[in-house]
């Protein structure tokens, strides 16, 4: 007979097992592509602007300096006419005078500091300017929820739709499919942020699989969804920047050291069939 204790090893393995199961088969959130270009000077500004507009009343970036903004061609007048409402000098660091205990009491958790958050959320689903991008995109409005707002990607989130003047009250719409065909296919036909999630249940014995598709109908804001999707693209557009401010400059060293080495390479094999003339 066996004992026992192999019997709760073994149902507690099952039951680890089950719960990735469930949580993979809940993991159906779609990211969508952010069109970012690091090269594009005037969304990086734009987005610049945004972030110091919505972002930066409840969330600092305090690995980034204001004077750094001079490598999105901005001169220090500029970022202090423009960029600066606080007061602080322009070589100061992008901090926020919210108290962490108060926000933690009026969110639940202090809000994240966004300096490297487009770095911290890449993963193999996507990037981290997708990431952030589809985020942005994805808030609803829920009256069940403390702020009015809930998100697909991240459900029950803390954080208000701190940009809904501009892309208005987008509201949820649920659809229900027994098939996993037509729910991928409804997934790939929806316009707007999507999230598809498997719900297993038992049924007589028998495991009974069910699929919720959920979409968002756009609201009416102050600007129109193509304008919109351009300003939230700036803003993305500029965190990932801001998370590491030397990539371009990076990858152009990076291309002129392996040019060097490629050149130094020739050299040293030049060299070694000299060496080795004699033996071959």
């Amino acid at each position: 007979m066996l004992n026992p204790s192999i019997f709760r090893v073994l149902r507690a393995a099952t039951l680890a097992v089950a719960l990735i199961s469930v949580a993979h088969a809940n993991e159906g959130m779609r990211l969508q592509t952010a069109s970012v270009n690091a090269h594009d000077l005037v969304s990086l500004q734009n987005g610049a602007k945004l972030f110091v507009n919505y972002c930066l009343n409840c969330h600092a970036a305090s690995y980034m300096r204001y004077n750094r903004l001079s490598d999105l061609g901005l001169n220090e007048q500029q970022i202090r006419d423009n960029l600066i409402f606080t007061g602080v000098k322009v070589g100061e660091l992008m901090k926020v005078a919210m108290d962490g205990k108060d926000a933690k009491e009026w969110f639940g958790v202090p809000p994240p500091d966004l300096t490297v958050i487009t770095r911290s959320r890449s993963s193999g689903a996507g990037s981290g300017t997708d990431w952030v991008y589809t985020y942005l995109k994805s808030f609803y409005r829920d009256d069940q929820r403390p702020t009015g707002w809930n998100n697909l990607l991240f459900e029950n989130v803390g954080m208000p739709h701190v940009l809904w003047q501009l892309s208005g009250q987008q509201q949820l719409a649920v659809q229900e499919f027994k098939s996993e065909h037509d729910a991928h296919a409804a997934l790939i036909a929806a316009k707007s942020a999507a999230r598809l999630d498997a719900e297993v249940s038992m049924n007589g014995g028998k495991e009974e699989r069910r699929y919720k598709l959920r979409t968002l109908q756009p609201g009416a804001g102050t600007l129109a969804p193509i304008e919109y999707d351009k300003q939230v693209t700036d803003l993305v557009n500029y965190m990932g920047y801001m998370a590491e401010p030397m990539r371009l400059e990076r990858r152009q060293v990076g291309t002129y050291v392996l040019l060097l080495l490629g050149v130094l390479f020739v050299f040293a094999y030049a060299l070694k069939k000299a060496f080795w003339k004699d033996v071959h």
